[in-house]
C-alpha cells in the first residue's frame, strides 16, 4: 500500500517529504505534524504555494490522519542546500492556544449552567467551530453550575471537566473533538517482536504511584466544621486505596468543583488511582508500518496486544 504522506493546501496536494512525524494520541491535545524537504533543484521550494495560518490536511495514503492549519513555514539555506520545514496543528491548536469564554463579537461567558460534560465542552469549542461528540452513551450526570476562570483556555477547562466525568478528551482526524471512555474496540492485530516490532522499550515505575488517595472538595462544611479530639478540625474528603502498593504514600489533591461533592470526589480518587497505574506500565514501540493486518491505521484509544 502506498502511504507516502501528502500536504493538502488549497485544493492542492505537496509531496516529497524527506522527514516526516505525524503524531496523534490519548493524552495528546491537539494532533500534530512536522514535516521537511531538501529542495532537489533551484527554485523547487518557490512552487510551494504553503503559508502560516492556512487550512490543511495530513494525509497517509488514502487516509486523512489530522486537519488543521498551518503553524509554521521556515526555510534554511546553507552550503549544502535549501530546506524547507512546515509545521502545523490539528483544527484543536485554538483550544489549546487561546482564551476560554470569550465570543467573537467580544461578549463573554464565565458561567456555564445545567450542562453535562458534552455540552460544557461544546459551548467551549463551538466559537472556534469545533465540533464535540461523544462516543459513549453515557452522558453523565448534569452539573448545574460550572465557572471558568478568566485567561484559562477552553482545553484546560474541558481537561478538568473530563476529568470529573471519567472521560478522555482528544482529537480525531476531522480536527473536532471526542470524549469518550476507555475504548472496547480492537485493532485488526497488534506489535509481535521478529514480525512487526523493529525496536521496543518497557517501563515499569513506582515513583508516581500511591497507596492512598484523599480527594477534597470546596465546601462551607469544611470551613465550620467543630474541632475534634485532640483540636483538630474535620474534613471532608473522598479516599480509595491500591491494595497493591505495600509501602504508605499518601496523595491528596483538591477537586474544585462545588456541587455533588463527595460523588465527584470519589469518582475523581478512583481515576486519578487508575491512571496513574496505567502509566507505571508503558511500552514504546517502532513498528513497519503506518497500519494493521487489515490496513487501517493505528488509532488512538483502540485497544492492541503486545507480544
Amino acid at each position: 500500500m502506498d502511504d507516502d504522506l501528502t500536504l493538502v493546501v488549497g485544493g492542492r496536494q505537496f509531496g516529497g517529504w524527506r522527514r516526516i512525524r505525524v503524531t496523534r494520541g490519548l493524552e495528546r491535545m491537539p494532533s500534530d505534524f512536522d514535516i521537511a524537504l531538501t529542495e532537489l533543484y533551484p527554485g523547487q521550494a518557490e512552487l510551494l504555494p504553503i503559508g502560516p495560518g492556512q487550512p490543511c490536511a495530513v494525509m497517509l495514503g488514502g487516509d486523512v490522519v489530522l486537519t488543521g492549519r498551518i503553524d509554521r513555514y521556515q526555510t534554511a539555506i546553507s552550503p549544502e542546500g535549501h530546506t524547507v520545514r512546515v509545521q502545523g496543528r490539528g483544527k484543536c491548536r485554538n483550544l489549546v492556544d487561546c482564551s476560554a469564554g470569550i465570543r467573537q463579537d467580544g461578549s463573554t461567558f464565565m458561567q456555564i449552567s445545567g450542562g453535562d460534560a458534552l455540552k460544557i465542552a461544546g459551548d467551549l469549542a463551538s466559537p472556534f467551530g469545533i465540533a464535540v461528540t461523544r462516543l459513549d452513551e453515557e452522558a453523565g450526570n448534569t452539573i448545574p453550575q460550572f465557572n471558568i476562570n478568566f485567561g484559562e483556555t477552553p482545553f484546560e477547562v474541558i481537561d478538568r471537566v473530563a476529568r470529573y466525568r471519567q472521560v478522555l478528551a482528544y482529537e480525531g482526524t476531522d480536527g473536532n473533538l471526542i470524549l469518550a471512555r476507555a475504548g472496547s474496540g480492537s485493532m485488526a492485530s497488534g506489535f509481535v517482536l521478529g514480525e512487526n516490532i523493529e525496536a521496543a522499550s518497557v517501563s515499569l515505575t513506582v515513583d508516581e504511584r500511591f497507596s492512598d488517595y484523599y480527594v477534597v472538595w470546596t465546601a462551607v462544611d469544611a470551613l465550620t466544621g467543630l474541632p475534634q479530639a485532640g483540636g483538630t478540625t474535620g474534613w471532608t474528603h473522598a479516599q480509595v486505596s491500591d491494595p497493591s502498593m505495600v509501602e504508605f504514600r499518601p496523595h491528596g489533591f483538591v477537586s474544585e468543583q462545588i456541587v455533588d461533592g463527595r460523588d465527584i470526589a470519589q469518582a475523581r480518587a478512583i481515576w486519578e488511582l487508575n491512571r496513574r497505574n496505567g502509566r507505571s506500565q508503558s511500552i514504546t514501540l517502532t513498528c513497519d508500518s503506518w497500519r494493521d493486518s487489515a490496513g487501517k491505521l493505528w488509532e488512538p484509544n483502540a485497544r492492541a496486544y503486545v507480544h
